[in-house]
């Protein structure tokens, strides 16, 4: 078994790994005062609830977007399997042909879930992922990364709405029953799931028409459920797709 782990801003999310099947999936917050040795005893706490202790574990892959957290967890995961663990990074077998400015710039999961879209899904495409923050990235019709672009997340642009007006309340990000909301907390709802649709569907509309043809749409991330049934162009949502990515760079830079 492989332990695949994704460091976003917000979350945590690892899952076991046995060939192509994803055994168990789970989160935990992101946290960058946390110790090596806090986040070893919270991986072990977490494993533990799937029957799954770290003699189980041949080797861990490690994407993160956060430098400080992912130094405490590759320190942790020596701690608790005895290995060294696989950092997403220059130097890794990737497949993938990058053209940008400056292709050090791209995050490691925008990387992992182009992975795992171009083999799942084919070329070209655009890939959705509704996190901390929202990103779209294009791959051309010959599976070339050409970039994208990035959006605030659906929470930080709630929690700045909230924070900066005297009258506004906290919502939860529920489906809004109508774009006209009738009471303060509805048309909060209503401009923050609808907006969050339309602005997809608008630069998804023109990112299609840059690449020239049309393209599939792939969305993932925590947010994306939400969000996905919204839009009004198809996407295909799939929520374990960075893990997925992680399992293929594993297995072309381990295995191979």
């Amino acid at each position: 078994m492989i332990l695949a782990i994704d460091i976003g801003n917000t979350n945590v999310v690892l899952g076991g790994i046995e060939g192509n099947d994803i055994l168990f999936e789970a989160r935990m917050a992101t946290d960058s005062i946390k110790t090596s040795d806090q986040y070893c005893a919270e991986l072990k706490n977490i494993l533990a609830l799937f029957d799954v202790v770290p003699s189980m574990i041949d080797g861990t892959i490690v994407a993160s977007v956060v430098p400080p957290v992912l130094n405490s967890f590759r320190t942790a995961i020596r701690k608790l399997t005895g290995k060294n663990c696989l950092v997403v990074g220059p130097g890794i077998r990737t497949g993938l042909n990058i053209r940008m400015d400056n292709p050090a710039e791209i995050g490691s999961d925008l990387i992992v879930a182009s992975v795992a879209a171009i083999h799942d899904y084919g070329a070209p495409l655009l890939i959705v992922d509704m996190g901390t923050a929202t990103t779209i990235t294009a791959i051309d019709k010959d599976g070339i990364y050409t970039g994208g672009c990035i959006c605030p997340g659906l929470k930080i642009s709630l929690e700045a709405l909230t924070g900066r007006t005297a009258q506004l309340p906290g919502i939860s990000l529920g489906e809004p029953q109508r774009a006209i909301g009738k009471n303060t907390r509805d048309a909060m709802r209503s401009g923050i799931m609808f907006g969050a649709a339309a602005m997809l569907d608008g630069l998804l509309d023109r990112m299609e028409q840059e690449l020239g043809t049309p393209a599939t749409v792939v969305a993932t991330g925590g947010i994306s459920k939400f969000v996905v049934p919204l839009c009004r162009r198809k996407l295909l949502y799939d929520r374990t797709l960075m893990l997925k990515g992680l399992n293929l760079l594993y297995q072309r830079n381990v295995r191979a």
